[in-house]
């Protein structure tokens, strides 16, 4: 028995991640019609309160990523109209939106990860930071836009930093670049479901790599050694419970099998990870034996005010 009947599936915004988000909210939908609910799609606009008014939804499942509808606005937004939603809550959202505070809170749980600082975006165009090879990416974006590596042998950081098209923030993490193979693990609830190593033939897990149709492929689960996926699995659990997230979260790590001593670091969480027809939760879900549909149900029934 559905504890809400009528629900709301906020997709779009104004965030850089729009267009995944509007992939990902039209699927969900698809699926919890699927499971029975009667659901209304909306595109979310600035003008979301009266939207919501008219669409008159028991809960919202918010399929948002980036800035706005995956750091804590949003959220903030449906408690103040007391709608019980998905994911993550006001807090947990906007502290796993900041990359550079993620890794203060979990460097604290126990959680390693890359050696990096905050910088200017100005002070990261104009010139090294750090010896190469390493990470330039903002420090509040998901979806890996914007994110380049700067290898050794580089002359200088890319000329994208300089931009009068820049839109995403002042402030960029520059981390250690760690190299090896990437690894990522669902969390659902309080139940870590599988670790996934992700391949690509590009130059790392960028946008293109995560959502265009071939840019990746999933290994699932990775072909680890049993005390690295062990490990990567209570990794994700830490990070999730220690950031205080709720419903679904995905954590990313890099797996150094070279390296002495730690060979795993968490790179990010996300609080709000993909739904669309390449993502790998909805993977690991049904790897669990998680019907995207019933994946979807249990998010909805999940969902709460006071997150």
């Amino acid at each position: 028995m559905n504890k809400y009947k009528r629900i709301a599936v906020l997709k779009g915004g104004w965030s850089p991640e729009r267009e995944v988000s509007l992939n990902s909210g039209k699927q969900c939908a698809k699926a919890l019609r699927e499971a029975g609910y009667d659901v209304v799609e909306i595109d979310a606009g600035r003008n979301l309160a009266e939207q919501l008014k008219e669409a008159k939804p028991d809960a919202v499942f918010n399929a948002l990523h980036g800035q706005w509808g995956e750091d804590g606005c949003v959220q903030g937004v449906l408690e103040v109209m007391g709608i019980p939603y998905t994911h993550s809550g006001v807090l947990a959202s906007s502290l796993a939106m900041d990359k550079q505070l993620t890794k203060h809170i979990l460097s604290a749980a126990g959680v390693p990860s890359p050696e990096g600082r905050i910088v200017s975006r100005a002070e990261a165009a104009g010139g090294h930071v750090m010896a190469p090879p390493y990470v330039i990416k903002p420090n509040a974006q998901g979806s890996s836009v914007g994110v380049f590596i700067i290898r050794e042998g580089d002359n200088r950081p890319p000329a994208e930093l300089t931009s009068e098209k820049w839109s995403l923030g002042e402030e960029v993490l520059v981390e250690k670049f760690i190299p090896g193979r990437e690894l990522t693990v669902a969390v659902m609830g309080d139940r870590p479901l599988c670790v996934t190593e992700i391949m690509t033939s590009l130059a790392f897990y960028d946008y293109e790599a995560k959502y265009a149709a071939g840019g990746s492929t999933h290994t699932i689960p990775a072909d680890v050694p049993k005390a690295i996926a062990e490990r990567c699995l209570n990794l994700a659990l830490k990070a999730h419970q220690a950031l205080g997230c709720r419903g679904v979260s995905r954590s990313d790590f890099r797996y150094d099998e070279s390296a002495k001593g730690e060979q795993l670091f968490f790179l990010e969480i996300n609080t709000q990870p993909g739904m669309t027809g390449t993502s790998l939760t909805p993977e690991q879900a049904q790897y669990c034996g998680i019907s995207f549909p019933d994946l979807c149900a249990w998010l909805v029934e999940d969902a709460s005010t006071g997150r």
